[in-house]
């Protein structure tokens, strides 16, 4: 019994470091001149869970149209203006599914996109009813399936957090500066206007004496 809860217990730490070594997902930064469309195409099997995370991380008010279509170009989420997002789809059939970022709003600003696309692991058909040992491992292999994908969610996460901790940082940075800018602006114009009104009642008290 010991010897066995240890080999199941070795399959699934074998198995965890199977799936965490075979990437899942990857992460993209994509370049979207203005008036222009970038589109992504992704082969999905039949009742495949997938997902597409993206966010703008530079370019204008961050924000652009995002479109996700299907094999048969059934629309299945369009929206525009969007900063982030993330979308969970399953696949109702297999095929080319098409994820398309699109600038066409902007006039004269790029945008730079992150954005990562996820697939799960197709659905397997078991030609006949599994014995107790194969449900067991079945069962065993669907734990360690989803604990790698919230393990990948979370990287991903963490990445996109880091990816908006910049993002705000940058703005925090520029917004300081401007500030900084336009204090010393105004510093300068009342230095001058003390000055020059010093200059003209200087002048002024001169001309009475003459008088």
């Amino acid at each position: 019994m010991e010897q066995t809860s240890l080999a199941k217990i070795a399959l699934a730490l074998c198995g965890l470091l199977l799936i965490m070594g075979t990437p899942i997902a990857q992460a993209f930064i994509v370049n979207i001149d203005a008036h222009n469309e970038e589109c992504f195409f992704e082969n999905v099997e039949g009742g495949t869970k997938f997902g597409v995370t993206f966010e703008v991380i530079d370019g204008g008010f961050l924000d652009v149209d995002i479109k996700i279509t299907g094999p048969d170009q059934h629309v299945m989420h369009e929206s525009e203006k969007e900063s982030s997002g993330k979308y969970t789809f399953v696949a109702p059939s297999k095929g080319v599914y098409t994820v398309c970022f699109n600038n066409e709003r902007s006039s004269m600003t790029p945008k730079m996109v992150m954005f990562s696309i996820e697939l799960g692991d197709a659905p397997q058909r078991a030609p006949g009813a599994p014995g107790q040992e194969e449900v067991g491992h079945t069962k065993l292999e669907d734990m360690i399936r989803e604990l790698s994908g919230t393990l990948t969610s979370v990287k991903h996460e963490q990445e996109y957090m880091h990816v908006r901790d910049k993002i705000h940082r940058s703005v925090n940075e520029s917004t300081n500066s401007r500030v900084v800018l336009w204090s010393t602006f105004e510093a300068l114009v009342l230095v001058l206007m003390t000055v020059g009104q010093v200059y003209y009642l200087k002048r002024f008290f001169e001309v009475k004496r003459v008088v």
